[in-house]
């Protein structure tokens, strides 16, 4: 079909990124896309006619706002590693394992740093939320933000001279892979959360049982929870989970993460 060809098109893709189109595009995608799946295998009810608009209001206040800012503080304080040339030569498809699994590693610690008392206001708003669903992970401060950027920052140092479309392709699949920790749905895979952390193994880190406040930090990977003993089995619930910090706290210092 025609508008399939245009779509898939250099010309396409010009006008997309000549007209900084393509984060609103996905972000529309997202929405039609993820939330269909959410309301055809949900795991709860959400309230989404309530809440929905605040949140689009909240993630463009994130993507626009916070974020460049995060990144703008994040490059000034990065300390970018001097790789061996080999890693530079890597296939596309190596280097691109290499970056997931050196940055969520750090990813990891980094997570488990915030849930640490002295620095869990920083973390706090990403908590705050009552109905878990896809787009209930923008939630981010400022503070939080950086700190997040800084292992993927340095992991990125292994696509040596990339491309100009790498930044984009590693952008989205931080999106959606935040979209999908977050889904409200019911589906349910023993065997891949052996390897990825999936929608009910992040809903454990959620709840807002104490019992349950430093169990799966994974951002990507499930393996760091199991080698260093943060993991709990979403099996073992056996009662709905509910969330929240149980605290009434200023949006602005939620925001700000002080």
């Amino acid at each position: 079909m025609e508008w399939i060809e245009w779509l898939l098109s250099r010309e396409f893709w010009q006008l997309v990124f000549d007209h900084a189109l393509f984060i609103p595009l996905l972000f529309t995608a997202r929405v039609i896309v993820v939330t269909a799946l959410e309301r055809i295998m949900p795991a709860r009810e959400v309230p989404y006619r309530s809440i929905i608009l605040m949140d689009v209001a909240g993630a463009a206040l994130v993507g626009y706002l916070l974020l460049p800012a995060a990144l703008y503080v994040s490059e000034r304080i990065v300390i970018q590693p001097v790789l061996p040339e080999f890693i530079s030569a890597l296939p596309t498809a190596a280097a691109v394992a290499l970056y997931y699994v050196a940055g969520d590693f750090g990813a990891y610690w980094v997570h488990r740093f915030l849930h640490l008392s002295p620095f869990w206001r920083i973390h706090k708003w990403h908590h705050s939320l009552t109905h878990m669903y896809w787009l209930a992970g923008y939630r981010a401060s400022l503070l939080q933000q950086v700190l997040f950027n800084l292992p993927w920052m340095m992991a990125f140092s292994v696509f040596g001279h990339a491309p100009w479309w790498m930044y984009w392709a590693v952008l989205s699949s931080h999106m959606l892979l935040n979209d999908w920790m977050h889904m409200n749905v019911s589906w349910r895979s023993n065997w891949l959360e052996w390897i990825v952390v999936t929608p009910r193994y992040h809903h454990v880190h959620h709840s807002d049982h104490s019992a349950h406040a430093n169990a799966n930090f994974g951002v990507t990977f499930s393996i760091w929870d199991r080698l260093f003993g943060t993991y709990v089995d979403p099996e073992e619930f056996t009662t709905p989970i509910t969330f929240g910090i149980g605290e009434q706290v200023p949006l602005a210092r939620l925001v700000a993460g002080i």
